[in-house]
């Protein structure tokens, strides 16, 4: 007779990418404002590995507050086509406050959304799905500087890491690099 232990230990993860690209990227997944808001905000960059190079295979999840500081969200802005139940994109007025974007063959990406009205800081959570990931990582893009207690408890160089840049050159854009390890790599948080 087999004895079935009391708690089982946890399975490893396994490796399925870049096999996700088929079916999670959707239409306007980069379109989390509605489109001509006069008050939306650009958040792009690139997602890059240990050695500095692209990754032409990333996808980014993106969840944020609305501008009033709800976090509901429009449930059901994803509009389905009827005969063949595929994506046709956001209805185009709804502000959901998720995102998902695929990197480009630069590993670059771009976000289309309104500013965040968390209490505090306002930040951009963001998801980071790629090659060699065993386990997706989450990171936050901070669109400025200022008191917060996960900003505070970093050194001055690693708190850089999740600062989002205004570009000078580019009227509400942000910039906000992914470095996934090596020098300059991103703060990644952990969730338990």
């Amino acid at each position: 007779m087999t004895s079935v232990p009391d708690k089982l230990l946890p399975t490893p993860s396994h490796t399925v990418g870049p096999f996700y690209g088929y079916a999670l990227p959707f239409p306007e997944g980069e379109q989390v404002a509605p489109k001509g808001h006069p008050d939306t905000i650009a958040l792009h960059g690139y997602v890059l590995d240990g050695e500095g190079a692209p990754v032409p295979d990333a996808i980014l999840e993106f969840w944020q507050a609305g501008p009033d500081g709800s976090l509901d969200g429009a449930p059901g802005s994803l509009r389905r086509d009827p005969t063949t139940g595929g994506h046709l994109g956001r209805n185009g007025t709804d502000f959901t406050g998720f995102g998902r974007v695929a990197t480009d063959a630069d590993g670059h990406y771009a976000l289309f959304t309104l500013p965040p009205g968390n209490a505090g800081v306002p930040y951009v959570s963001v998801c980071v799905f790629a090659r060699g990931l065993l386990h997706h990582l989450f990171t936050r893009a901070y669109l400025s500087d200022g008191a917060d207690p996960l900003l505070d408890a970093l050194p001055a160089e690693r708190r850089a890491t999740l600062l989002a840049q205004p570009q000078e050159d580019a009227h509400r854009t942000y910039r906000f690099d992914i470095r996934l390890q090596g020098e300059g790599e991103t703060v990644f948080l952990e969730f338990q």
